[in-house]
Parts: C-alpha cells; structure tokens; sequence
C-alpha cells in the first residue's frame, strides 16, 4: 500500500490492532510474542490492510525485536506493520509508520523522522480535534465509536453520529474503532468512514475458522461486501 495514496478509494481499509494477552490468554510470555507474529503472518495473507502492533507493556528492546518480526512475517503482501506511539521502535524495526496517540509526538515531526513514504496516522475522539491534529497525517482513527472491553469503563463513546461528523469535517480518510463487530459494520459504512481498526473484530473472525488466515479472509470478504452493498450516503 502506498501510503502516499491513501485515499477513499481504497476502502474500506481494515487496521487490526494487536493484543497478545487477548490473542492468547492461557499461553507463556514467550509462546505469546510468536503467536502475535503467526497472527500477523494470517491477517498479511487474507488481505488486512494495516497490522498496529499495540503491546505497550513490552520494554524496548523486546518490543523492537517484536515487531522486526512482524514485519518479516508481512513480507511480501501488501500489509503494512505500524508501531502504536514509538516512533523510534518502528524506526529502529523497519515498520512503515506509526500510530500517534493524543500525547504522542507531533505528526509533523514524526513525518520528518519517518520520510515521506511512512504512513501516519493519528487517534482523534471528535470532529474538533480534525483541523489540529491531522497536519502530515495519512489516516484518522476516531473511536470509541461503541463500548468496548478494550477500555475501561466509563470511557466515552462516540456513536455513529459523532464518527459521521468527524468523517465529515477530516480531509483524510477515518477509520473507525472501538466495539465495532461484523453485524455493525454496514452501519459504519454508512457514516461514510474509510474503513475499520480494532482488536476484538479480528481476533473474533481469526477464531471462527479453522485456521486463523481462513477467518480472517472471511472477514475481509465480509467487509469488502458490505461495503460495496451499504455505500455511504452522501
């Protein structure tokens, strides 16, 4: 994927957040960072689009060497491997860009540090945050669109109104996230997003086949179709 032509053409981009806790609850600390990368290697071969590798408990080293390996398991597809907020671990690692939070480093900076061809992108909770924080941006993740187990309670929830809004006011592509399952993903389409990032979403679909990669190509033909079956409306 070029990150330089990002654009709605592409939809619906789908953005698997990883959670080796959640992929393997019951496994060792070990068995767990080479699951993460089997399931990496899965989503890069149904098709995901964009793999965030989400451990943000892992020191440093352990989790540059983590995601070293997910981009060699990625090798060869089209599915790009970004790091959630370092910037230098994706650096050092190889990714191809980076996943900035709301206290992260500045898009601008991280662009220059990354080069032109790294692909950005930036967590936005509301259609005001729009203008401030997408400058060098490539993509806009708004959530939490629903409730999700991924947060703790009591944390806001924008609906489908407020991802509409923010899809209305960005001038790059949104993906949304949070609690977003396959039954809601043609109402998600309908706000007029690019696409869909989450965790349960595709650990969920890997589950239900049986093999991860055969899941998770069901959920990108489910994805593809609903898309092309529910347009936004516009």
């Amino acid at each position: 994927m070029d990150s330089d032509r990002v654009t709605a053409e592409r939809r619906p981009l789908l953005c698997l957040v990883s959670d080796r806790h959640r992929l393997s609850p019951a496994a060792s600390a070990a068995r767990q960072l080479d699951d993460l990368v089997g399931f990496v290697a899965a989503a890069a071969a149904a098709g995901v689009d964009i793999v965030q590798v989400r451990e943000r408990d892992l020191p440093g080293r352990t989790l540059t060497d983590l995601v070293a390996r997910c981009v060699h398991a990625a090798e060869g597809s089209e599915t790009r491997v970004v790091v959630n907020d370092r910037v230098d671990v994706a650096l050092a690692a190889g990714a191809a860009g980076v996943h900035l939070r709301e206290d992260s480093v500045d898009a601008v900076r991280a662009r220059a540090l990354g080069g032109r061809g790294w692909l950005v992108t930036r967590a936005v909770h509301d259609a005001t945050e729009i203008s401030a924080r997408l400058s060098a941006v490539n993509l806009a993740v708004f959530g939490s669109v629903f409730s999700t187990v991924s947060k703790p309670a009591g944390h806001a929830v924008g609906g489908l109104s407020a991802l509409g809004k923010t899809v209305d006011a960005a001038v790059v592509p949104v993906l949304a996230i949070g609690g977003v399952s396959e039954e809601r993903l043609e109402a998600v389409w309908r706000t007029g997003a690019a696409g869909v990032a989450g965790i349960g979403l595709f650990i969920d679909a890997a589950r239900s086949g049986n093999e991860w990669a055969a899941g998770l190509g069901r959920l990108v033909d489910r994805a593809r179709q609903s898309f092309d079956t529910f347009p936004p409306l516009v």
